[in-house]
């Protein structure tokens, strides 16, 4: 009788890692990133962005994306939202030149997403790469800033 309630417990325990593991595989995307200008770029320049930080934490039913830093300028950067991966458009606080994202997960180390501001022109579609284990993010932007001009940005952040 013992050795049967103590199979059945392995056997739960088991089953219990084997369904966490995906969760925590999913969550090393999490963390704090921070701007390796030297890598990044920006076309046409010169680069709007002196210093960047993201932070992505889990919230309730997603993740919370916060941006703080500093644009050309020294002019001071927050922008944050709140997305579930699944496409939907979601509000963006803060002074970002976009108000709007929409982003959708690809795979555990992608995501795509689409930026838009009705109040002007501005309008892009980003792609977010983590190195398999989360130690670097590369984000790529490419869409027509609010003077109307069309750009490219490559922002790569390494975890901190």
């Amino acid at each position: 009788m013992r050795t049967k309630l103590a199979r059945t417990l392995s056997l739960l325990v088991a089953f219990s890692v084997v369904a966490i593991l995906p969760a925590f595989a999913a969550n090393r995307t999490l963390g704090t990133y921070k701007l390796n200008i030297a890598k990044s770029s920006y076309a046409p320049g010169p680069t709007p962005v002196q210093d960047l930080t993201v932070t992505r934490e889990l919230s309730s039913g997603g993740i919370t994306q916060t941006t703080d830093g500093a644009l050309a300028g020294n002019i001071p950067f927050h922008a944050s939202y709140r997305t579930k991966g699944d496409g939907v458009e979601v509000p963006v606080t803060g002074n970002a030149p976009f108000k709007t994202i929409a982003v959708k997960q690809v795979d555990a180390n992608t995501t795509t997403d689409q930026r838009m501001n009705a109040g002007n022109s501005y309008r892009a579609n980003g792609r977010t790469v983590f190195t398999h284990h989360g130690n670097r993010m590369t984000v790529t932007i490419k869409g027509i800033n609010g003077a109307g001009q069309a750009f490219t940005q490559i922002l790569v952040f390494d975890k901190q």
